[in-house]
């Protein structure tokens, strides 16, 4: 401490608080160990200390206190005011400079004031925006007092928000009630597109509030009682209404829950049947498959207008955060199409998928993964309309295969003047298992739901010849994010070489619908990464959300580094759903440009050949009646399909009888196909 530093006092403006009893002021001791002690007195006139004796009602405080800076700086003084009436603590750099601008100020509206187990004088001041004030004051009296003071400010600003959001949330009632009182047609309905907006944005306005101060009361109560253990998060409040029973507006509930009636329709399967089905493995013979002719081709905007008026009614019944797992969304918003089939599409480029092997070291392999992956996503999401595809039942299963032509398969990376650039690969050692005389390698894929609660999907693909396969499961949770909807991707995969005796495992991006209003579309955003054990290659993959102002759609960047050496081989740019461009560490520059890069057409079997829980044979009713433009009648086929899958879940839970998968085994927190590659091809180690 410097000789001229002010002596320490800590005060209550007398006008509204009551001091009983007085304590002499000290100077600060150079002997603390905080580097100098701070007195707290209502004056600097001298007498017997006496015990702090204060009443409960708000006070104005001010005084010096200590505040942590940083590691460099340390302790330093500072001079505080606890302006009650403002609910704010402010700090200055000394008394004198407290007539002009606060060096900071926090609103203790939701904040938790902590003392510190350290010592007798340390207190924290946690403020409901993030922001921290380590303090520390002269003894543990005058920490009490401050405290105190602190904590009676909080929760009288605390209760005063809880009030005004009591008062905004009975006003938003009465706005909901007159809105839906009125006639269902007319000049002004309880239909009217303007009103329907007001009505979805303040519930949503307010939930999201009401969310946000609920979390607030629940940290402050917390803290009151000791700090959350470690690791423990608030996750946000679950709907405490049901979606039907909310449903007024005097129109019939055009989409369906898990409150509706069922309804009963002929062409699909009956449940007894449906509990009977084999769940033994069925061997797929490739040559019943032929070539795709389905069109996938998703209707324009015009339907989506259409129902502007439902897709509004159904977000005043949402809450911010709100997990859509269970919820059943309305039909006319689905791709013709189930999310196994969707799963495939990571499959369109087979040439690019069988071409990773053909590498000729680590590095190239974890390049041409890296190019694979990034060049696996443009085909599923294609389309410029954001659309959900049919939620899985348990047990759907989806089969399909790609033949490509072995001349069409490059064996080294693209080649800069063009994407469409291939050579022949050199001929496989060993080749014993490959199909003699056949010009084409086989990419077969598989996927079966294995489970509803949570809603898990397995998938497996493979190419027998060049010794290939890639094992994955994926975990969907959707959340209600306001204006879009985002889709997390839980889970990971494994591409296995078995040839080079390599894992390559990888994550998936999160998916986000935006504008769901006005013209729906699909971005994808967060970090992935892809890592190889044994060779010590990894990729970093992020995939950029568009900032809310300027910026571009579907950015993607990456790294492929190797660790050992910490070197960067290879950086990409561009993208998703257009050009990447890939920079390579011996400097040339190469590009993919996604819109010119063929698409292999997947091959399936005839619906006759299909098993009943295959998904085109299972969802042929929903996807036929969409297809005509009939959507109720996709409405009730869909319903049918979710209703049998409760009553034969009930039954189970019932019964205690587990639910058997066909094709994919759980192993630890994941799921492995019952018959992988690695089990019947034993993995060489090459010399390299």
């Amino acid at each position: 401490m410097q000789g001229g530093e002010p002596v320490s006092t800590m005060k209550v403006s007398e006008s509204e608080g009551k001091l009983e009893g007085q304590a002499t002021a000290v100077t600060p001791n150079k002997n603390s160990s905080c580097g100098g002690g701070i007195s707290s007195s209502s004056s600097s006139r001298g007498g017997s200390a006496k015990g702090w004796q204060y009443s409960d009602h708000m006070e104005n405080v001010y005084g010096y206190l200590m505040k942590y800076t940083n590691l460099v700086t340390g302790w330093q003084y500072r001079f505080f005011v606890l302006n009650n009436e403002a609910g704010l603590l402010e700090y200055f750099v000394n008394e004198q400079s407290r007539n002009q601008k606060p060096r900071g100020t926090l609103q203790l509206a939701g904040a938790v004031i902590s003392p510190s187990d350290e010592d007798s004088h340390t207190f924290t001041v946690n403020a409901a925006s993030g922001e921290q004030y380590k303090l520390r004051a002269t003894d543990a009296k005058e920490r009490q007092h401050w405290v105190s003071r602190l904590q009676i400010c909080t929760q009288h600003h605390t209760e005063a928000i809880g009030k005004m959001m009591s008062h905004a949330e009975g006003q938003q009632r009465d706005l909901i009630r007159r809105i839906e009182c009125l006639p269902t047609s007319g000049h002004l309905s309880s239909l009217d597109q303007d009103l329907l907006m007001l009505k979805a944005t303040s519930m949503a306005t307010m939930n999201c509030l009401n969310d946000c101060f609920h979390i607030l009361q629940l940290q402050h109560a917390s803290h009151q009682k000791g700090s959350l253990p470690s690791g423990t998060t608030i996750e946000w409040l679950e709907p405490k209404i049901s979606l039907s029973n909310h449903y007024k507006n005097g129109a019939d509930q055009p989409f369906a829950t898990d409150q509706s009636k069922p309804v009963a329709v002929p062409e699909e399967q009956p449940v007894a049947e449906s509990g009977l089905l084999a769940r033994e493995p069925e061997e797929i013979n490739a040559d019943d498959e032929i070539e795709d002719t389905c069109d996938h081709k998703e209707d324009d905007l015009g339907a989506v207008e259409e129902q502007r008026s439902v897709i509004l009614h159904l977000l005043s019944q949402l809450k911010l955060g709100m997990d859509l797992t269970r919820v059943v969304l309305p039909t006319f918003i689905l791709e013709k199409r189930s999310l196994l089939e969707m799963y495939a599409d990571f499959m369109s480029h087979p040439d690019l998928f069988i071409a990773i092997t053909n590498g000729a070291t680590a590095e190239d392999r974890m390049i041409r993964f890296v190019e694979y992956y990034l060049t696996s996503f443009h085909e599923g999401r294609k389309g410029a309309i954001a659309k959900k595809p049919y939620n899985p039942i348990i047990g759907e299963t989806f089969h399909c295969s790609w033949k490509m032509p072995k001349s069409e398969v490059a064996s080294s990376v693209f080649s800069s003047s063009s994407t469409q650039g291939v050579t022949n690969h050199a001929p496989l050692s060993g080749e014993s298992l490959t199909q003699v005389g056949s010009d084409c390698y086989t990419v077969r894929f598989v996927a079966e739901q294995v489970s509803h609660h949570p809603p898990v999907s397995g998938f497996y693909a493979e190419c027998t010849e060049r010794k290939m396969c890639v094992n994955a499961h994926v975990w969907t949770k959707s959340k209600f994010l306001g204006m879009s909807i985002g889709v997390t991707m839980v889970g990971e995969g494994i591409l296995s070489l078995l040839e080079h005796g390599e894992e390559y495992t990888f994550s998936l991006p999160c998916a986000y619908a935006r504008s769901i209003l006005t013209v729906p579309w699909v971005e994808l955003g967060g970090k992935v990464s892809v890592n190889c054990a044994k060779t010590g290659y990894s990729a970093s993959i992020t995939f950029h959300t568009k900032p809310f102002y300027g910026g571009k759609l579907h950015r993607v960047t990456a790294e492929v580094k190797h660790n050992i050496t910490n070197t960067v081989v290879c950086r990409v740019q561009g993208e998703w759903n257009s050009v990447l461009e890939f920079t390579y560490s011996n400097g040339e520059t190469k590009y993919v440009d996604l819109t010119k890069l063929a698409v292999t057409k997947k091959r399936v079997r005839p619906l006759e050949k299909q098993d009943p829980f295959e998904s085109r044979r299972l969802w042929k009713n929903v996807t036929d009646s969409l297809r005509e433009s009939e959507i109720d009648k996709a409405t009730e086929h869909k319903h049918t399909l979710e209703e049998r899958q409760r009553t034969e879940e009930r039954h189970r839970t019932e019964t205690g009888t587990p639910w058997k998968t066909k094709y994919f085994i759980k192993e630890g927190d994941g799921w492995v196909y019952h018959k992988p590659l690695w089990k019947i091809i034993p993995t060489t180690q090459p010399a390299e």
